[in-house]
This record gives structure tokens, sequence and C-alpha cells, in this order.
């Protein structure tokens, strides 16, 4: 081989390594920022998923409601909330009237059965300090009987039962009023009134006063009662038999009452939120028809 030759196979040879080199050196560079591009991605996901499989933290919220409709509105709303980190305990008393000391004792969170009139009627006295967060349903009470078909059958001298507790009291006579069987008198804004506040009473009717859970069983001892329609949901009582009850006008609106300072607590939002969806709204008027009507 002549010398030129050797030279220029020489000088070939050189920038032949040099170009291997400079592409040894690009694939690493990409290598290098792969790497860390890879691991820069890697990063959130890896955040994320460790973040998506740590368990939601769960909160017990405790509510004592009335057996009907009430705790059963409340377990259709049970999954949502579970499924929101809250555990839904509903605690269901024999005796409703233990509902408000219960709260008040902090043996529950709260708790829903009443409304507003009510409430309002009992908290002076007892020294509740309570706050209404929601509203939920109205239960329209009637005006049943098992011995009249109609309201024009109702006879003078009939005796008639109406709750005792002083709001719901004032709500039956108010109910009678509408239907033109007696007058109360003006200037009762209290929403309290007891058979001494009629004024006109041209049926000469009768008047039992007696706890409100005992009037459906003593039907057959009166021409007709007043009712709360969970009570005569709780009696297997068909509220389509009603002679008469109230129009969904009503101001007794079934409501979550709480201890006041808590009404801002996360977990009782949440509460108030799932009872009020439209998917609760459906599922009270499937399941209840007349009895229970939406108050939102």
């Amino acid at each position: 081989m002549s010398k030129k030759r050797m030279v220029v196979l020489v000088a070939f040879l050189f920038v032949v390594s040099l170009i291997a080199v400079a592409c040894g050196s690009d694939d690493k560079g990409s290598s290098d920022n792969s790497s860390k591009q890879a691991s820069a991605n890697q990063n959130p996901s890896d955040s994320a998923s460790s973040s998506a499989s740590e368990p939601v933290k769960e909160v017990t919220l405790k509510v004592g409601a009335a057996a009907v409709p009430h705790a059963e509105i409340l377990e259709f709303i049970k999954p949502k909330l579970k499924a929101e980190g809250i555990n839904l305990e509903i605690e269901v008393l024999d005796d409703e009237g233990q509902l408000n000391p219960a709260l008040q004792e902090k043996q529950i969170d709260a708790n829903y059965f009443q409304h507003v009139p009510y409430l309002d009627s009992v908290k002076d006295e007892k020294g509740y300090n309570f706050a209404v967060t929601a509203k939920v349903h109205v239960e329209p009470i009637g005006f049943y009987s098992s011995k009249l078909k109609s309201k024009d059958e109702i006879q003078e001298g009939a005796t008639i039962g109406i709750p005792n507790n002083p709001s719901n009291e004032y709500r039956a006579l108010v109910l009678l009023q509408q239907q033109g069987l007696i007058k109360l008198k003006d200037g009762l804004t209290t929403y309290e009134a007891t058979p001494k506040d009629i004024i006109d009473n041209p049926k000469k009717l009768k008047f039992v006063e007696a706890d409100s859970a005992t009037l459906p069983r003593s039907l057959p001892d009166l021409d007709g009662a007043i009712i709360n329609t969970n009570l005569v949901l709780e009696a297997k009582i068909d509220p389509q038999s009603a002679l008469f009850r109230e129009d969904a006008n009503s101001p007794y609106a079934n409501v979550i009452v709480v201890r006041s300072g808590d009404e801002n607590r996360d977990e009782i939002k949440k509460l108030d939120d799932a009872l009020t969806t439209p998917e609760v709204k459906k599922f009270i008027e499937e399941k209840y028809g007349v009895a229970v009507v939406p108050a939102f």
C-alpha cells in the first residue's frame, strides 16, 4: 500500500471513530433524558396511586330518628354517605320524645323526627340550644276513622281524637277549622291551642286529647281521629283512607336538628346534601305517595 493511501485510510478511520463517539454520547444523553423524563412522569403517578390506595378516613355520625319514614329515608342514603367517608348510625327510639334529650346529652349528633313548630313549643321549657339545618319532608296529618266513610257522616256529638302535644294539637284543630267543623279564636300565633280555644262548635264535637302514638289503636273507640302520617304508616293504615288531610302547603316540614354550633360540621353538611337530592325526592314519592311529601 502506498504511503498516500495509508494516510487517507488513517484519516478515514479517525473520522469514523469521532462519529461513533459522538453518537454514543448522544445516545447516552438521550437515554439519560428519557430516564429522567420517565422518572418525572412516574412520580406523580406513583404518588396518585399511593394516595388512591390510602383508605378514606371514616367518621361515624349518629342520627336519632322516628321509625317511619325517617329511618327508612336515612337507610336509603347510607351508601352515598359511606362513599364519602361517613358511617351513618341510625338510632330509633321507642319513645320519640327522648330524641331531643338524647341530642342535648350528646348521645347522638342529630335527630330527624320533628317539625319546627314542635321544636319551638318545647325548646324554651327544656332549655334546648338547637339549630335546624335542613327541611326534608312533610307528613300531611289526616282524619281517619274505622266507622265513617266521609266527612259528611260526622254526626253531632261525635268523639274525635286529637294529639295532646301542643304543636300537633293546634295543627289538628286548624285542620278541623279548615274543614268548617269548628272555629278557633283569633290571635293564636304560637302554634298552640286546645279545645278551650274553640269559639264555635256547631256539631258539638267532643275531643279526646291523647298521646299521638295511641291514636291509631284507639280508632275503634272513637268516631275518628287526627293522626300523624308516620304513625299511620307504622300502624299499617292506608294513608289514602284519610277522610281529609292537610295540603302540601303545610308549614310542618320534618327537619334535621343539631346542637347549635354543629351546623357547620362537614359531616352534617354532607348529611343535609344527601337528604335533599333528586334521588331522595324520587324515593319518597315512589315509596310513600300522598303520605309523605318532599319539602325541598
